[in-house]
């Protein structure tokens, strides 16, 4: 018989697979009661993993709520590969590179090893995982409350530690970019972020295509407060003439980098 956390772990597995599910469905899928459902659904809202809607469950982000972690590390990988990958080139050796909780900068961070010797900065738990045990790195992570949303450490204990920090470099990403304007969800995440760019000399911006023509409730911070806006090559070249003529520094990644 299946355990309680199984089968939640199972239907989280399910939605962010799916992006969005209606509860019906899930009864029929899972073969369980409607009321059952309900109970590990609550659980997983509480936890973080999961968003409720009106008869159904999402791990999709909106203006408002930001996509878990885990669905937004399964959403376009190649395009964060690509970014990663480019985002090298504005690394070298012997800086301090500060890294956001954004699942675009956590794919920067296997990379990192290949120029050494570094000092890593970060609030993301993801990419402590994967660097703490890496040679010739010195490596801190923010500490602060801890969101499982964002699998990070975020707040105001986190912003005083960056205040005392100071980076060569910030690689992050944005939710939503409208206009020339980069915007967040959390008003948490927004401000934690504005103190990596007030503790970095340099910051680069990464971001996937499709993040264009959309908004989040939170204002990040224009474009061209970045020394280069890395932008995967599915951007329209409207919107890219008019972040150019608007001042941001662009990189156009093809998705073969």
């Amino acid at each position: 018989m299946i355990k309680a956390d199984e089968r939640r772990e199972e239907i989280a597995n399910y939605v962010i697979k799916c992006g969005q599910v209606r509860i019906d469905d899930l009864v029929e899928h899972f073969g369980v009661s409607r009321m059952t459902i309900h109970r590990h659904i609550e659980q997983l809202a509480q936890q973080g993993v999961l968003r409720k809607l009106h008869g159904a469950v999402t791990v999709q982000p909106s203006g408002i709520y930001e996509s878990t972690f885990r669905y937004r590390m399964t959403v376009g990988r190649a395009e964060k590969d690509a970014l990663a990958r480019a985002a090298l080139d504005y690394v070298e050796p012997g800086q301090v590179v500060m890294l956001d909780d954004s699942t675009t900068a956590s794919a920067v961070a296997p990379l990192l090893a290949e120029i050494k010797p570094l000092t890593v900065i970060t609030n993301s738990v993801s990419t402590a995982e994967l660097l703490i045990h890496v040679e010739d790195m010195d490596f801190i992570c923010l500490g602060g409350q801890y969101h499982r949303t964002y699998n990070a450490f975020i707040g105001l204990v986190t912003e005083n530690a960056i205040s005392r920090l100071r980076a060569d470099i910030l690689i992050c990403s944005t939710s939503a970019i409208s206009g020339t304007t980069g915007f967040i969800q959390d008003q948490q995440v927004v401000r934690v972020k504005q103190a990596m760019m007030a503790s970095s000399r340099r910051r680069l911006l990464l971001v996937d295509h499709t993040k264009f023509d959309r908004s989040a409730l939170h204002l990040f911070d224009d474009l061209t407060a970045f020394d280069a806006v890395l932008v995967t090559d599915g951007i329209a070249d409207a919107t890219a003439q008019k972040l150019e003529q608007a001042g941001a520094r662009l990189k156009i990644v093809g998705m073969a980098s």
